[in-house]
């Protein structure tokens, strides 16, 4: 009888181990797959950008092929935010581990050139994920910028260009309070504008015109809202 029981325990001890190792299999094998799509994710939402932004340069905004060439970044967007929003919802956010090195940066990508409902959708994931220093504040904080871009609001923390097609070149798009930007950049980690904006877009920060600018910027938005 005693070693029937020594058997038997021993036999649940080894089923035991076992399933403990299937599942670690398993996990690793679901992580593997996870990074194999974020690199395919990030390739076909980056390559076509990149040519894009160098026939830009060379050829300028409205060159036939820098039109044919958004016409595959939008193709391909439209198949990479489903997946990241598949991720998104069975996994919550994801850790490093599970995405790898890229993984939030291909993900942010694809929330950031989606529309301003999937970016808000995800906001409080983000900041979440923020909180659980799972994501870089960095990444959030060019969400948020966007959304107010897209709402025609004044931008917080000045991640966002824009194309004014009557001087046809890229200037930022106003910022609220442009005085103590830095003071709010500095808060969650970010360098000072002039810095980031240099790095960035290799553009000079001027203080005294982005005032003016975010002045000119509300009062035409005041006056739209008088006539309507």
């Amino acid at each position: 009888m005693k070693y029937i029981l020594l058997f038997s325990l021993g036999l649940l001890f080894n089923c035991s181990n076992k399933t403990k190792a299937d599942k670690q299999v398993s996990v690793k094998g679901e992580n593997e797959n996870l990074i194999a799509l974020i690199d395919e994710i990030w390739k076909t939402e980056q390559e076509p950008i990149r040519s894009r932004d160098s026939l830009m340069a060379i050829y300028g905004v409205d060159s036939e092929l820098v039109k044919e060439q958004q016409l595959i970044i939008d193709k391909n967007h439209i198949i990479n935010e489903k997946k990241v929003k598949e991720i998104l919802d069975k996994y919550g956010w994801p850790t490093k581990k599970m995405i790898g090195e890229r993984g939030n940066w291909t993900i942010c990508n694809v929330i950031q050139h989606s529309d301003n409902e999937v970016r808000i959708q995800y906001l409080p994931m983000m900041r979440q994920a923020v909180n659980d220093k799972l994501l870089e504040p960095r990444f959030l904080v060019r969400a948020e910028d966007r959304i107010a871009t897209e709402r025609g609001d004044l931008q917080i923390y000045g991640g966002q260009m824009k194309y004014y097609p009557e001087t046809k070149s890229f200037n930022l798009w106003p910022v609220f309070d442009p005085e103590n930007i830095d003071k709010r950049r500095t808060a969650i980690g970010l360098d000072s504008i002039a810095v980031f904006l240099k790095n960035r877009f290799d553009f000079e920060w001027n203080l005294e015109e982005q005032i003016i600018r975010s002045k000119e910027f509300e009062l035409a938005k005041q006056k739209i809202k008088s006539t309507d």
